[in-house]
C-alpha cells in the first residue's frame, strides 16, 4: 500500500508547478484528478518542447500527468460548477495555479471551497504572491528566474545573464507545494480541520537560492562573481569547477588545494598555502589547473585523484549517462502506454518506500476521459 492511498485530490493546475505536485502526489498514492476545460483540456496540453506530441497532447504534459484521471467541466457553466462543488465535497486536496482572482471571479476561492467543505487542503500556486506590484505578472519559468536573480549564479564571469535549461522554478516550487499539502494533511489529522497553502514560484527561487542570498546579505551586500572560465559556483573557490582535458572534460568539487597540488604533483600550486587566496586568486588558480590537466585523457586524472580522495567526476552527455552501468542499476526507465498505441520513455519518481521502486501504473489520461465515470462514482 503506498502512503498516500485513499487520498483525494483535485488539480484545477495547468502547465508545470502546479501539475508537478500532482505527478508527485499521484506516485505517492493519491488519487489525482484533473478538472479540464472540455475538448482543449489544460493549457499544458499545448506546450510542446520540441514540438513533439503524442496521442493529441505534447509530450511534456504526458510525463507530467501519468497517474492521473481527467474530469471535464466548463467552470463558467452553472451545473459543470455544481457539480464541480458536489466533487470538491468528497475530496481531501485541491490545487489551482490560476491569477489572483480568477478563483474568485469563478466561486471557488478558498473562503467558498472552506464553507463547502471544512476538512479541505486548499493549495495554490502563484508567480509572487497576491500583493505587491508583480502580483499580477505572467508567473512563467523563465521571467521568475530572470527576476530572482538566479541567473547571475551560472555561466562565467564574461557572460550574459544565463538561465538554468530547465523549468527550475516550475519544478522547485511544485516540490514546495507537496511539502506544505503533506504538512496540512498531517495537521487535518490532528485538528480535523483544512488549510490553506500558497506558494509562490518567486518565493521558491528565493528560498532555492537561500545559501547565497545569505552570504550577500551577511558579506558586506557583495554581488557575486563567477570565475573567469569553467565557473560552477559563484562563491566558491578554487579549484572547484569544470576543466577540459585531452579526451573530455572533469569536474573537481570542494577540497583542499594543498593536497590537490601535491597528488597531482603540480608544483605551479604549492604556493597557495593560504585558504582565503583559494577565492581570491581564483582564476589564476584555476588557469594553472587548466594548462595541468589538458595535458592527459580523463580517465586517467580520475584513476590519480580517486585514489588519492579527491572529489571529481567525469562530465557526461545523455547517451553516456543513460548507456552507464551506474543509471541502468537504478532502474529509472519506464514506460507507459497510451490510448493511442504508442508509448512514452520517461523515468520513474525518484522517491523509494520500504526498498520499493514507485513505477507508475498509467499514461496520462485524454480531456476528460473519465468524466462520466466520475459522474456516476460520485453521483455528481
Amino acid at each position: 500500500m503506498k502512503p498516500l492511498e485513499g487520498i483525494l485530490v483535485l488539480e484545477f493546475c495547468q502547465f508545470m508547478a502546479g501539475p508537478s505536485a500532482g505527478l508527485r502526489l499521484a506516485d505517492l498514492g493519491a488519487r489525482v484528478i484533473k478538472i479540464e476545460r472540455p475538448v482543449h483540456g489544460e493549457g499544458g496540453r499545448q506546450i510542446a518542447i520540441k514540438n513533439l506530441f503524442v496521442d493529441g497532447s505534447s509530450l511534456v504534459f504526458q510525463t507530467v500527468n501519468r497517474n492521473k484521471e481527467s474530469y471535464a467541466a466548463n467552470l463558467k457553466d452553472a451545473d459543470d460548477l455544481n457539480r464541480v462543488k458536489e466533487l470538491i465535497k468528497q475530496a481531501d486536496v485541491m490545487t489551482h495555479n490560476f491569477r489572483p482572482g480568477v478563483m474568485e471571479k469563478i466561486g471557488l476561492d478558498y473562503k467558498t471551497v472552506q464553507a463547502i467543505n471544512p476538512q479541505l487542503v486548499y493549495a495554490t500556486v502563484t508567480g509572487y504572491g497576491t500583493e505587491g506590484p508583480w502580483a499580477k505578472k505572467p508567473g512563467q519559468d523563465l521571467l521568475v528566474q530572470c527576476m530572482s536573480g538566479l541567473v547571475n549564479l551560472t555561466g562565467n564571469k564574461k557572460d550574459e545573464p544565463v538561465p538554468m535549461g530547465l523549468a527550475t522554478a516550475d519544478l522547485i516550487t511544485g516540490t514546495h507545494l507537496v511539502h506544505g499539502i503533506l504538512a496540512a494533511i498531517i495537521k487535518r489529522g490532528k485538528t480535523n480541520k483544512g488549510s490553506l497553502v500558497e506558494v509562490s514560484l518567486l518565493e521558491s527561487m528565493l528560498d532555492f537560492q537561500f545559501e547565497v542570498i545569505t552570504t550577500y546579505l551577511n558579506d558586506g551586500k557583495q554581488a557575486p562573481k563567477r570565475a573567469k572560465q569553467g565557473s560552477a559556483h559563484a562563491y566558491l573557490g578554487a579549484p572547484y569547477g569544470v576543466y577540459k582535458t585531452k579526451d573530455g572534460y572533469i569536474s573537481l568539487a570542494m577540497g583542499s588545494l594543498i593536497n590537490l597540488a601535491k597528488i597531482l604533483e603540480c608544483t605551479a600550486l604549492e604556493s597557495y598555502t593560504d585558504s582565503n587566496s583559494w577565492f581570491e586568486k581564483r582564476d589564476e588558480i584555476m588557469d594553472i589547473l587548466r594548462d595541468f590537466l589538458i595535458k592527459r585523457n580523463t580517465n586517467e586524472w580520475l584513476t590519480i585523484l580517486e585514489a588519492g580522495g579527491i572529489w571529481c567526476s567525469d562530465v557526461y552527455d545523455y547517451k553516456t549517462l543513460l548507456n552507464h552501468e551506474a543509471y541502468k542499476v537504478l532502474g529509472m526507465d519506464q514506460k507507459l502506454k497510451l490510448n493511442s498505441g504508442e508509448d512514452v520513455h520517461t523515468t520513474r519518481c525518484p522517491i523509494r518506500l520500504n526498498d520499493e521502486k514507485l513505477y507508475a501504473s498509467k499514461a496520462a489520461p485524454r480531456v476528460g476521459e473519465h468524466t462520466d465515470a466520475l459522474i456516476k462514482e460520485f453521483n455528481l
